[in-house]
């Protein structure tokens, strides 16, 4: 069984769609999605090996894909590397801006470095590349661009130096969004909230397994999401259906933002936790697992 999307199975066909941080995680499930629907998707990453690795399952699902490997915080590969993948695919439709990252840390013990480091990943990076991709072949034809932000309402403690940089890039999608539309360019963002992604091994399991359990506490749906359910809200915004959508940021959180830092509201299990995962290759976490196999999660 391959990836089970809700879109028409040729959504994509004939479109060339770049995903960055396509390695892992909510990037590599979207890079599977998108070339179950048809896309030829171009995978970027650090790692070659983690692309390579990804490239492999999607074409053994059939699907079709280059690997090429970028650090989009540097100004003159990210040049190089739009150039050379138009000169490999010779179009780029769609541009998903996922690469990013950060650790926690209270703002009085984040150096300087570490705070740019951050705000690089999440913000300027994504920006080099939607300047590139837009400069090089979408100011001509045309496309859609996707940013993936987070859940920044009321400010993201422990991860400031990643809520400034998210809530920047939601800025810059609204700029860009009327900045680019005389050009037929659509930009939009998703803002993931508490998601069973990968992502979750790059912290400290023992923190881990003190956070976790409570996270759905300030969930009204409470649960923590499926890469799937960022994936398929990511491509809807990718495809025609989503044609006179742009400047906008949906926020795929369970409804975390809306009312789980009110005193007065304390949220409890719904009568269907039903979840979407219509990706077939997705790998929760260990620490999720070993949660939920205690009854903890």
């Amino acid at each position: 069984m391959g990836y089970q999307s809700v879109l028409r199975a040729d959504t994509f066909n004939g479109k060339t769609i770049v995903v960055t941080g396509a390695g892992s995680g909510i990037g590599r499930c979207i890079a599977h999605e998108l070339a179950s629907l048809g896309a030829q998707v171009v995978l970027l990453g650090r790692s070659l090996d983690k692309l390579e690795s990804v490239a492999a399952e999607i074409r053994a699902d059939g699907g079709s894909c280059s690997p090429f490997s970028l650090d989009i915080r540097d100004e003159d590969r990210v040049k190089e590397t739009v150039a050379r993948i138009l000169d490999h695919q010779e179009a780029i439709h769609g541009l998903v801006n996922n690469a990013g990252g950060q650790f926690p840390a209270l703002l009085e013990h984040i150096s300087k470095n570490g705070f740019e480091a951050v705000v690089r990943n999440n913000l300027v990076g994504g920006f080099l590349m939607a300047r590139e991709v837009f400069a090089q072949y979408m100011k001509t034809h045309g496309g859609s661009i996707v940013n993936i932000s987070a859940d920044n309402v009321g400010g993201m403690p422990m991860m400031g130096h990643s809520g400034a940089a998210r809530a920047g890039m939601e800025n810059l999608t609204q700029s860009a969004a009327v900045e680019w539309a005389p050009h037929s360019v659509r930009v939009n963002a998703v803002a993931p909230g508490y998601i069973l992604s990968s992502g979750f091994d790059t912290y400290d399991p023992a923190l881990l397994r003190e956070l976790l359990p409570g996270f759905r506490q300030r969930i009204p749906m409470y649960r923590l999401g499926e890469e799937a359910e960022v994936s398929g809200s990511v491509c809807f915004l990718l495809s025609d259906a989503a044609l006179y959508i742009t400047g906008q940021t949906l926020r795929i959180d369970g409804g975390a933002g809306l009312n789980h830092r009110s005193p007065m509201w304390r949220s409890t299990a719904p009568r269907d936790k039903q979840a979407f995962n219509g990706f077939h290759r997705s790998r929760k976490p260990e620490v999720v697992r070993e949660l939920e196999a205690e009854g903890k999660l």
